[in-house]
Formats: structure tokens, sequence, C-alpha cells
């Protein structure tokens, strides 16, 4: 039986002012015994919430020390589940970025054996959009067989005030969406699949970050070597409808 432990500390170490942020207590080189991993952060200023510089010690069942050097950020954790499925958990890194976009850094990486290997994670897809004639967006997304067409047209005001549409619908010049990069990732456990797999999250804008269209949800699964998407979902917003294209 797997036991897994978690706490939190809140020490400060005389080395540079860093923070011990959080312990863990989980098997993640394989040997069925409880290593120890902390989190350290150096805060970029006082007690600044945002930490420039994050990193994780390890130190294993056996007494081997190990680390892990990550991206700085806001609210840093670790999440455990073996994702690439070779019977050890992996550790996945979050921190937010605190920008308006609600974006995350991320990491993966195995321990097994003792040894730190970075899993890459998943390349986002290839989403194409833009703006078409009479109000109207098309995306276009990887593994969707059809297009998703939006009904901009409850929205027309806004774009003909900033001289992206004319008042007839004539589209001024060629517009792409916004389309952003994966903001974060969830663990989850992939129905028709063995074991957990990554569950990712992108937000599709139009005129700009606020006017949002929508978020292309996908499921990735990782089998031999690489990362595949097992599902895609597109969930629009309240405001936006989709429709034939006129």
């Amino acid at each position: 039986m797997f036991i897994g432990l978690f706490t939190f500390s809140f020490t400060t170490s005389a080395a540079e002012q860093s923070k011990a942020i959080l312990e863990y207590k989980y098997d993640v080189t394989g040997d069925g015994k409880l290593d120890e991993i902390m989190v350290y952060g150096l805060p970029f200023k006082g007690d600044s919430p945002y930490y420039e510089k994050v990193w994780a010690e390890i130190t294993t069942s056996e007494g081997k020390k190990l680390k892990i050097d990550y991206e700085g950020g806001y609210e840093p954790k670790l999440d455990f589940a073996d994702l690439n499925h070779d019977g050890v958990k992996d550790i996945l890194y979050s921190s937010a970025t605190g920008g308006s976009g609600g974006l995350y850094n991320y990491a993966l990486h195995t321990a097994k054996g003792g040894e730190i290997k970075e899993i890459p994670l998943p390349t986002p897809l290839a989403i194409q959009g833009q703006f078409d004639q009479d109000f109207v967006a098309v995306i276009e997304i990887p593994g969707l067989e059809k297009p998703i067409i939006l009904d901009l047209w409850n929205r027309r005001k806004d774009y003909i005030s900033i001289g992206l549409y004319q008042k007839n619908g004539q589209l001024n010049e060629p517009t792409e969406l916004m389309i952003d990069p994966i903001a974060f990732f969830e663990v989850i456990k992939i129905e028709g699949k063995d074991g957990y797999g990554l569950k990712g999250y992108r937000q599709i804008s139009g005129a700009y970050h606020a006017d949002q269209l929508g978020i292309v949800e996908t499921e990735w699964y990782y089998e031999n070597g690489e990362w595949q998407p097992v599902h895609i979902e597109w969930k629009g917003t309240e405001k936006s409808e989709t429709r034939k294209k006129r």
C-alpha cells in the first residue's frame, strides 16, 4: 500500500533569506520507501508573495541528496502522480505567473532510481482563429472535425467602436484571435487508459484579452515517450453562440 504525507512548513533559513515553503513525503525514487521533498523559495523582497527563485531538495530514503531548480512565481506547489507510467510517481511543479492571463509555470520530472530527469510537457495544439465578415469568428482546432464558428453579433458595438468592423459588418482588415498558451494543467484519470494524464486549459479571446470567447480543454496521455491528445473539447462563453457562417 502506498503512503504519502504532506505538511506545511514556514521556517526561514539563513542562506540568502530563503524560505522552506512546503514539505512532502512520497516515494519518488521507486524503492518503496518514503523520500523527503522540501520546497524552498527566495522572496523577491521581504515578505513578498512572489518567489524569484524556487527549488526542491529531495532526500532519498538512502540519504542521497537531489535538487531540482524551478522558475519563480506565486504559490509554488508540487503534485505527485505516475504520469509516464513507469510505476513511480513523477513530480509536477506549478507556480502562478501573476499575469492577467492566469498563466502558470510548469515543470515535470522523474527521480526514479535516484536520478533526476525532466519529462517534456505536452506541446500545445496548433490552433488557428480569426475574425470573419459579418461579426463572425472562426476557430480551427486540430482533433475536431469541424471548425468552431461563433456568432459575435452581440459584441458588434464594441468591435465597431474600436475600428475592427464597419457598421455593415465589413471587417476592416484581417485580424487573428488571441490564442493563449496552455494556462494550467491538472492531473486527471484518463478514461479508457491505465493511470493518469494531464488536462490542459487554453483561453481564446477576441479583440483583447478580456474579450473572452471560450476555453479549449485537452486531455493528454503519455505513451511511447510522447504526449497524445486523447480528448479535445471547446467550451464557449455564454455570449458566444455557435452558428452557421452567413
